[in-house]
């Protein structure tokens, strides 16, 4: 097993402890086997099924051994944790029940058991067909009896079209496969009903004959039970498990069903109503379903009830797991292992798959219940150790690994480390060690004595020394050291004086509208840097500003506060805070007014008189009115009925007196009541009952003694002009018989011994709802699109909704796909088309007015069947008869691009698989390389360039869908050397290099290193790879001189000299330029290149067209001739114009590409001119790894599910 790391190091010393830690890597990664894959109980009809699968990880690599009914199977024979049959035995050889076993040096892991069973492929027997006449209104079961099987079939009911019959509320297929008619009518009539009994792992589907059934014109009957029999039935499920309940009557009209849970509240969220609330179904069941259920079927004759009695049991499972992990020798390990079932388990202890009973015994093991206690271990305790949990229901195993690993102690802390600390704070010694055992450490002082003797000192489980309250007597030298080794470091502890405050701030007393400072005098160690003095006010931090000068912080760390106002007084703190320690003093400001002789008052405490508050108590005190010092009377308004005290307080500009002592009670008289109840309303539940709430009163509003509440309800709409009316004492109250969904007057009214309140207005109530009664009718679907269409149905009448009415749910269910076509033979085919994939989702639109929905979010080319519902606050209605629709056909997905392989140089095999969405019939593929179309998943296209890109697309009727896109080349990565045949055109501020990518020297990665030709330094590019055939070098100063050269591993392989365009820097007079002999050379040399640019052109587009074919028929061998321009490995314009017209590489192929290379903008690389536009040469850009394939099989797989599966629901 690989198992890659990085080793990280972040020091300019070398690492202490590197080979320590290689060492302690190979020791970790030494791991013991772990079971990653558990194989599964199944049936095997054929030799081909019989495939049992063990999977394990460890380093070095676990090998295997399988045990088949407690012996060893074929010893040698399955090493790689594989069985397949072997031809020339028989089917029956291999049944049994299996374990897997993985091993390596360092223990052994053990799978769980998994039982093997063998059988034929079922058959039918020989039948007479069966002939029933009926009348109208009876029960019909038509039976099904599948061959038997240790697999469950699923069960089809079709017609002779092979179309489903029909299932609702009426008609249903029951959990034992067969048809139930909870009445016939007249329209039942027919002599096609076949089941059809699908055994999946088998591959088989068995139709029995069909029966025949005709149906009399009948009357009608009371509900009864087709199943289950009798009133009571017993049922016992595991934890966990799935359990439905089946309750299928019959009765004409047809019975409708109800579920309660008899010992408690049912709970849809625990369980579900499915089949036409014709199954209850608990998906995972647990303890708490345990109970009592019943399922009622009623109709307008009469109604029926059967009662079923759950049972909850629980196999093995786990509560506490223990955890694999590395231990070192002498330590203690503890497994702890618990599991909860019902009944409880049984928890017994294996090692290496072996019990542990049956090992020797050791004084070092001990064992109890589910802990598993190893002393002092060593590395001869590494080990696989299994923990099972059993009870009569099963059991359940899990694998835990111990790894003991021993390594030499080593010392991790640098030695001579210096810590520095101030008198009063503590100190931490660090003292760093690795090791297994974990290394024991000792601290000592200068004089060889133990800091343990030290009641300040402490070790810490990590090794290090904590010192607290250190003092000048501390600082010195200390010594850690590893005990029974010669490792040892020194700490060197350096004590500073103590940071203080020496002139703390006081509480200081300051006059509005003068400056007042706060002293803050300090005292730091000389070793210590200056200080930060930062001053708080009710702890908030105060910043000084040059443009403010509110607050000033001299040197000395004192405050200036300048302009006192009331809002400066507070607590003011000073903090002096050092890289080291900091102390912090805390004064306070109190700001007084201005005063005068005169008015100063013995009275008040030197303050002039300001206003007076008075306080009453009723239910707590609390301020009512402040007044004028002036004034020594008020009058208040009370609550009647009440107790007052009153108190009053003096408040003047510096504070606040104490409260005088309080009044004598005063109680006001009693009085009506003043007020009504507010928020009066019905919340009712019940269908004939209506509950009024209002909102209490507080107790100070009574008023008076005996207060209660008269509450008034009659009929609205002038049915009752009496009211009827009764005293309570709180809410709610309840009026019963009042029939469902009433309106009524209501109203509550207070009273007290005095009398009655004023007289509320009346508010509208109802009774309770209960259930629609009706299902939405006309219910039509519109197409939008492929994914979305639009629903529209008829409102149901007012009366039936009994309630107010929410709005509408629209249940909606996927069928299946409507077609399935795919490379697999007939007999696959037929299975896919019996398979349901059922997909369901609910839909709620709320409103009461709002009868249209749109869906979104269809699969395409699928069935779909959707029915509407109406909801009001008691619940949802019946739903409406099942609309169908389906949805068009529409562009397929990518497919999936398995991997691209090169069989030799001129070779290119792709493969893929299909699209994991279809959304139609898949009619074939497309590749566009130039014009290709393929059929199968495995392609060759023999081609002779190197570097190609291919678009890979599925077909459908709808068009071509996304697609896929790979790049390949022919050739491997080649060759050590950068370009050095390179062409440089240059801007103002940039050079644009560009070349022709070597075939055999690709993915080459270089610099450019370049400088001004006259005193410049060299400067170097980031990395460039030489596949890319472009790169720009930017930030160049124009018109002026650079050398650029382009160098690997300090060879050079290219240099050239060049100017940028642009003013010079430097204006050189006088030169030769400016003579008319130079400018005449110039445009003659101009005018030249112009002409020949064009003959250039011109010579090029009469190129003609292009063929891989012929350049494959006239190919010579590519490393005895150099590369020309039209070759494939480099792309140009009129390569993409003429590729339309391109013969494909497949002759079968008649369709022209569209597309250009210029759609893999970000697979190629593009050339560019001076100024950086585009010139369209297309080179190759580096080789893409292939990518990695999907190593699950492609064959059509069988579900081999062993619980009962539900019938087919169509």
């Amino acid at each position: 097993m690989s198992l890659p790391f990085h080793l990280l190091f972040q020091s300019s010393n070398p690492p202490l402890c590197y080979l320590y830690l290689l060492k302690t890597v190979y020791l970790i990664f030494i791991v013991p086997p772990v079971i990653t894959s558990q194989p599964e109980s199944y049936t095997a009809f054929y030799l081909d099924d019989v495939l049992l699968k063990c999977e394990a990880k460890g380093n070095p690599a676990p090998k295997f051994r399988w045990v088949k009914d407690g012996k060893l199977f074929e010893e040698g024979s399955y090493s790689s944790g594989v069985i397949t049959a072997n031809e020339s035995k028989d089917l029956k050889y291999y049944q049994g029940t299996y374990r897997c076993f993985a091993s390596n040096d360092l223990g052994t892991a053990m799978s769980d058991v998994m039982e093997l069973i063998t059988e034929p492929p079922p058959i039918l027997p020989k039948e007479r067909r069966v002939r029933k006449t009926v009348n109208e209104g009876d029960d019909v079961v038509l039976h099904c009896n599948p061959p038997n099987s240790s697999v469950v079939p699923y069960i089809h009911w079709m017609d002779k079209k092979l179309l489903h019959i029909k299932q609702n509320e009426r008609v249903t297929i029951g959990l034992d496969g067969n048809l139930y008619f909870a009445n016939v009518l007249v329209t039942d009539t027919r002599d096609d009903y076949t089941c059809n009994a699908q055994y999946v792992p088998a591959r088989t589907i068995l139709p029995k004959e069909p029966i025949s059934l005709h149906v009399n014109p009948c009357e009608y009957q009371r509900p009864r039970l087709h199943r289950p029999e009798g009133t009571h039935s017993h049922y016992l499920a595991l934890r966990g498990q799935t359990l439905t309940l089946e309750c299928i009557p019959h009765g004409l009209p047809t019975p409708t069903v109800t579920w309660e849970r008899k010992d408690g509240p049912l709970s849809l969220d625990r369980a579900s109503v499915l089949n036409y609330d014709r199954w209850l179904r608990f998906e995972e069941i647990l303890e708490s379903d345990d109970g009592e259920y019943s399922c009622t079927a009623n109709n307008s004759h009469g109604f029926i009830s059967h009662t079923y009695m759950v049972e909850v049991k629980a196999a093995p499972y786990w509560t506490k797991k223990p955890q694999s992990q590395l231990y070192a020798a002498g330590e203690t390990v503890r497994l702890d292992c618990q599991a909860e079932g019902i009944p409880t388990p049984q928890i017994t202890w294996k090692i290496n798959g072996v019990p542990i009973l049956d090992t020797d015994e050791e004084w070092r093991r001990q064992v109890t219940g589910g802990t598993l206690i190893l002393s002092s271990v060593s590395y001869s305790d590494t080990a696989v150790y299994q923990c099972e949990a059993s009870n009569i229901y099963g059991s359940s195993l899990i694998n835990t690994y111990i790894h003991i690993i021993e390594l030499p102690p080593q010392m991790l802390t640098e030695n001579q480390e210096v810590y520095r600390v101030t008198e009063g704070s503590s100190a931490s010694l660090n003292c760093s060690t690795f090791g297994s055992p974990r290394p024991m450490i000792s601290w000592e002082t200068e004089g060889d004595e133990p800091v343990l003797s030290n009641p300040k000192m402490s070790q810490m489980t990590n090794g290090t020394l904590l010192i607290t309250n250190v003092s000048r007597e501390d600082a010195g030298p200390y010594f850690c050291s590893v005990k029974n080794s010669s490792l040892s470091i020194t700490a060197l502890l350096d004590v500073l004086n103590r940071t203080q405050i020496i002139s703390p701030p006081r509480h200081l007393q300051v006059l509005r509208g003068q400056s007042g400072v706060m002293q803050c005098q300090y005292e730091v160690d000389l070793q210590l840097k200056d200080p930060t003095i930062v001053w708080r006010k009710n702890g908030q931090k105060i910043t000084t500003s040059a443009q403010d000068d509110k607050y000033t912080v001299f040197e000395n760390g004192s405050l200036k506060i300048t302009d006192v106002q009331h809002k400066d007084t507070g607590r003011y703190s000073c903090e002096v805070i050092t890289e080291l320690d900091m102390d912090i003093a805390i004064g306070s400001l109190t700001v007084v007014g201005d005063f005068y002789s005169e008015l100063v008052s013995e009275d008040h405490h030197g303050s002039p008189p300001y206003r007076e508050d008075v306080h009453s108590e009723a239910s707590g005190w609390k301020v009512v009115e402040q007044i004028s010092a002036e004034i020594n009377r008020i009058e208040i308004p009370l609550l009647p009925f009440c107790t007052y005290h009153f108190r009053v307080a003096a408040i003047n500009e510096i504070g606040m007196s104490d409260f005088s002592m309080p009044s004598e009670s005063y109680a006001t008289p009693p009085a009506k009541p003043d007020a009504y109840p507010k928020n009066v309303m019905s919340e009712s539940t019940d269908p004939d009952s209506m509950v009024i709430t209002w909102e209490e009163m507080k107790r100070k509003h009574f008023n008076g003694p005996d207060f209660r509440y008269k509450v008034f309800w009659r009929q609205s709409a002038g049915q009752q002009l009496n009211w009827e009316h009764v005293y309570v004492s709180h809410p709610p109250f309840i009026v019963n018989n009042t029939g469902t969904f009433t309106a009524f007057e209501i109203k509550v009214q207070a009273v007290n011994r005095l009398g009655e309140g004023p007289s509320p207005t009346s508010e509208i109530g109802h009774s309770g709802e209960d259930f629609p009664e009706k299902p939405p009718t006309r219910i039509n679907v519109s197409q939008i699109n492929g994914t979305a269409v639009n629903v529209t149905w008829n409102a149901v009448s007012r009366e039936s909704v009994r309630g107010h009415l929410q709005g509408y749910k629209i249940y909606l269910r996927r069928l299946h796909p409507q077609g399935i076509h795919d490379h697999r033979g007939k007999r696959e085919l037929a299975l896919r088309d019996m398979e349901r994939e059922e997909e369901s989702r609910v839909i709620v639109v709320y409103g009461d007015r709002k009868e249209q929905a749109v869906l979104s979010g269809l699969e395409f080319y699928s069935d779909y069947q959707l029915s509407i519902a109406a909801f009001n606050k008691k619940g949802d209605g019946p739903q409406s008869e099942p609309y169908s629709f389906k949805t068009p056909e529409g562009v397929p997905g990518p497919p999936s691009i398995w991997k691209l392989e090169s069989p030799s140089k001129t070779e290119l095999t792709l493969y893929w698989r299909p699209p994991r969405k279809i959304n139609g019939v898949l009619k074939g593929y497309i590749l566009n390389y130039q014009e290709c179309r393929f059929l199968f998943h495995c392609s060759q296209v023999t081609v002779l360039a190197r570097h190609y890109f291919f678009d890979l697309r599925a077909l459908t009727n709808a068009g071509d869908g996304d697609p896929a896109r790979v790049n390949g080349s022919t050739l491997l990565d080649g060759g050590n050397s950068p370009p050095s045949s390179v062409n440089a055109t240059v801007g103002e501020t940039f050079v644009n290099l560009s070349w022709v990518p070597s075939h055999r020297r690709r993915n080459i990665g270089f610099t450019v290193h370049y400088r001004k030709t006259v005193g410049g330094q060299w400067e170097e590019s980031e990395q460039v790879n030489s596949t890319q055939a472009f790169y720009q070098l930017q930030g160049l100063q124009p018109g002026t001189q650079y050398v650029l050269e382009i160098r690997l591993s300090n060879e050079t392989f290219w240099m050239q000299e060049l100017q940028t365009n642009g003013p010079e820097l430097a204006v050189v007079q006088n030169g030769f330029a400016s003579e008319g002999w130079f400018i005449g050379l110039i445009s003659a040399v101009v005018l030249l290149l112009l002409i020949l640019l064009i003959l250039c052109f011109i010579k090029r587009s009469k190129g003609g067209k292009y063929s891989v074919k012929d350049k494959e028929d006239g190919r010579v061998d590519s490393e005895a001739r150099p590369i020309k321009d039209e070759t494939i490995g480099e792309y140009s314009d009129n390569d993409e114009k003429r590729s339309i017209s391109q013969p494909s590489l497949c002759v079968e192929s008649k369709r022209a590409s569209d597309d250009s290379l210029a759609e893999y903008g970000d697979s190629v690389d593009i050339q560019f001119n001076e100024d950086g536009s585009f010139i369209g040469q297309y080179s190759g850009r580096r080789d893409h790894h292939g990518q990695a394939g999907d190593h699950d099989s492609s064959g059509a797989t069988s579900p081999t599910n062993p619980n009962m599966p539900p019938p087919s629901m169509n």
